[in-house]
């Protein structure tokens, strides 16, 4: 055989080939084949959701968590605050007391003593009042 009608041969093959690639399949197999893709899509969607739904529970329970690390975080800042403040008043009014002597310095010094363990009691209070559960 010579070539040229070789080539014809070969490519009358592959003509036939590829419309049978297109050919359409009949109601019966579509109907079929759809019915058995549906099940599966089904399924499919399902499995999305609950990996969408543990996912969300997941990122949940770690902005939970992160929310009570910032509450516990920010209440003792506060105390911290309050209790600086106190140390900071108890210092001022201490060397006030130094201008008075004898009884008044004792008793301005125990007044300023009293002061700066009520505001320490407030603040522990406060603190635990907003520490999370």
């Amino acid at each position: 055989m010579n070539t040229p009608m070789k080539s014809l041969i070969i490519a009358a093959a592959l003509a036939v080939a590829l419309t049978a690639c297109n050919k359409a399949e009949t109601p019966a197999k579509v109907d079929s084949d759809v019915a058995a893709a549906k099940p599966d899509a089904a399924k499919g969607v399902a499995e999305a959701r609950n990996a969408a739904a543990s996912a969300n529970n997941t990122a949940s329970a770690a902005v939970t968590a992160e929310s009570k690390d910032m509450s516990a975080t920010n209440a003792q800042g506060v105390y911290d605050v309050s209790v600086a403040k106190a140390e900071g008043a108890h210092k001022v009014a201490i060397q006030k007391c130094e201008a008075l002597s004898g009884a008044a310095q004792k008793a301005c010094k125990s007044q300023a003593d009293a002061a700066l363990d009520t505001a320490k009691a407030d603040a522990k209070a406060v603190l635990a009042q907003t520490q999370p559960k």
